[in-house]
């Protein structure tokens, strides 16, 4: 009953998608009913309606900090890429967008895992001008689509370190550039995308990824990879408390993963199926706490971790939680800042 009460609030405020003349947004329309909508989408889905929520989203800047937009970016493109004969119908029907949140729809298209998406981003790219560059990058390869961006950077080897030592000039200084280059490890971002492809499509692929970073939560390297790794344990065993089919899955993943993975998933499968999240909390907390002491096994200076700090280790909002206490009952501070993150958070859970 509760579930139907939210799709009946948010369906009487916005149209779908079949209605002749896109319409605006009504402000009564609450994000937390979009929330808890997009959550219970993969048992019901409900792919005419897609456009009103995102309409819904845009409203409400929900893609104000595309950092803490993770969920609803990989919600659209699941929602894209789950229904190839529609794709074209769905991307469309979402303009005009808010020039400030025009990104989402390419890299949605970008994400979506559809074979054809690039003739998809062409066809509405006109709609797009502004975002020229990025459809172009996309197109080009020079930007990685989701399924392309590694876990982690490959670290050189004594050969390639070796060259590099003999071709550097040592009088030269050097020039410190932006670093683009996505993975896993370095974009807590990309763990809630994940987590908003499940959400639309109900496929394990992303959740396959996620179980991936799990041995992270074991790491003493580096601190992005211990946040990663800690947050991919805990929401795992966080929603899987909820679905029985992903507590399921879960399970059967045991048999097949290799050592380091099946360690802390296995802690994951006995946290859901006993309910016993705290146990999750406090555990990475111990371990954020050891790696503060003692340093990472790589760099054990003070130097380092006086740079580091709570801001560094914290999400900006934590991960996979911008469904917010609606969905979920995980706080989360939607937009807001590093220091309301998983350190942070953790600790008041302590109190």
């Amino acid at each position: 009953m509760r579930y139907t009460a939210y799709v009946v609030a948010l369906f009487a405020l916005i149209q779908p998608v079949q209605a002749a003349v896109t319409p605006e947004v009504d402000p009564r329309a609450s994000l937390g009913v979009v929330q808890q909508w997009i959550y219970n989408y993969r048992a019901k889905p409900d792919y005419a309606h897609v456009p009103a929520a995102m309409r819904v989203l845009f409203h409400t800047q929900s893609f104000k900090e595309p950092e803490n937009a993770g969920i609803y970016l990989g919600f659209l493109a699941g929602a894209i890429g789950s229904n190839p004969a529609k794709a074209e119908q769905l991307v469309t029907s979402l303009f005009p967008v808010p020039p400030e949140d025009e990104w989402v729809v390419v890299r949605a298209i970008a994400y979506s895992g559809l074979s054809d998406w690039r003739n998809l981003l062409r066809k509405v790219a006109p709609k797009m001008p502004g975002r020229k560059v990025m459809i172009d990058s996309y197109l080009a390869g020079t930007l990685p689509v989701l399924a392309d961006i590694p876990l982690e950077e490959t670290k050189p080897g004594v050969l390639e370190k070796l060259r590099g030592a003999l071709t550097k000039n040592p009088f030269s200084k050097d020039d410190k550039t932006l670093k683009l280059t996505q993975t896993f490890a370095g974009n807590q971002d990309l763990l809630d995308t994940l987590w908003g492809y499940y959400f639309a499509t109900g496929s394990y692929v992303p959740i396959l990824h996620i179980i991936k970073m799990l041995p992270w939560s074991k790491s003493r390297d580096t601190v992005d990879k211990l946040t990663v790794g800690s947050m991919a344990r805990y929401t795992l065993a966080s929603y899987a408390v909820r679905d029985a089919g992903l507590r399921e899955y879960l399970r059967s993943e045991l048999a097949v993963q290799p050592a380091a993975v099946k360690g802390p998933l296995t802690e994951v499968v006995q946290a859901a199926d006993t309910v016993q999240l705290g146990a999750v909390r406090k555990d990475a907390l111990a371990a954020v706490d050891e790696l503060k002491a003692k340093g990472s096994d790589s760099r054990r200076n003070l130097d380092f971790w006086g740079q580091v700090g709570v801001g560094a280790v914290a999400l900006g909002c934590v991960s996979a939680a911008a469904l917010g206490q609606v969905a979920i009952g995980i706080p989360c501070v939607i937009g807001g800042s590093a220091s309301q993150g998983l350190l942070s958070f953790w600790e008041k859970q302590q109190q």
